[in-house]
């Protein structure tokens, strides 16, 4: 895993390559922030890039992951301007928080949802995933509850509805925030979960308030 920091710079550098420019500079002026020697320096000894006389160029490696993280950004744009109606001069910056938790059932899903668009709102092409070359039309993950999932199966939590504000607390108490990706160890005769180290009995009415995206038994 690297940084999001890292995450941005790849994103320029990909920005920069579409406008045939490879300088330190082209990938300056097109990342959303400051970085220095030493996050090229990280990037390098990650095989992501090559720095070279004449520019900063990916690694074949280092391709495919700024394949991924543009392709979300973008698809975060047609999601945030067409879905969630954000005003188009607020778009990146919130398009940038979105890009970052989006896992990859998840990214797969929004695009389905959108129909596979091909160019985000700027106009900018949109790299195709999977999906698109399958051309699926149906939404496999969904949020459900996590009474719902069998032995061995995962989800993110993506909220808890409050059956009562003492549960509530008790859970955030226990580390089980929106965000914490939980396995399922057994339903019966206790309904028990595993996450981050942690293995915890739940009463059922309050497994039945745990919403989660299930990610088919894959963390990330």
């Amino acid at each position: 895993m690297i940084k999001e920091r890292h995450e941005e710079i790849l994103e320029a550098i990909w920005v920069a390559e579409e406008k045939k420019k490879n300088s330190l500079q082209a990938i300056q002026e097109n990342c959303t922030i400051e970085f220095d020697d030493e996050d090229l320096a990280t990037l390098e000894q990650n095989n992501l890039i090559i720095r070279k006389s004449d520019g900063v160029f990916f690694t074949h490696q280092g391709e495919k992951l700024g394949k991924i993280i543009i392709r979300r950004h973008r698809l975060a744009e047609v999601l945030v301007t067409s879905i969630l109606k954000v005003k188009k001069n607020a778009m990146d910056a919130i398009a940038c928080e979105v890009e970052h938790s989006l896992q990859e059932q998840v990214e797969e899903s929004i695009c389905t949802l959108l129909g596979h668009p091909e160019v985000c709102p700027d106009g900018k092409p949109i790299p195709p995933g999977i999906c698109c070359k399958k051309n699926a039309t149906k939404v496999v993950n969904t949020v459900t509850s996590l009474v719902e999932l069998s032995p061995g199966e995962q989800g993110r939590i993506t909220y808890i509805k409050p059956g009562s504000h003492s549960n509530l607390h008790q859970l955030l108490s226990f580390g089980l925030n929106p965000g914490v990706i939980v396995s399922v160890h057994r339903t019966s005769p206790a309904f028990c979960i595993k996450f981050e180290n942690t293995e915890l009995a739940l009463d059922p009415d309050i497994v039945k308030n745990i919403f989660v995206w299930k990610t088919n038994g894959l963390s990330e």
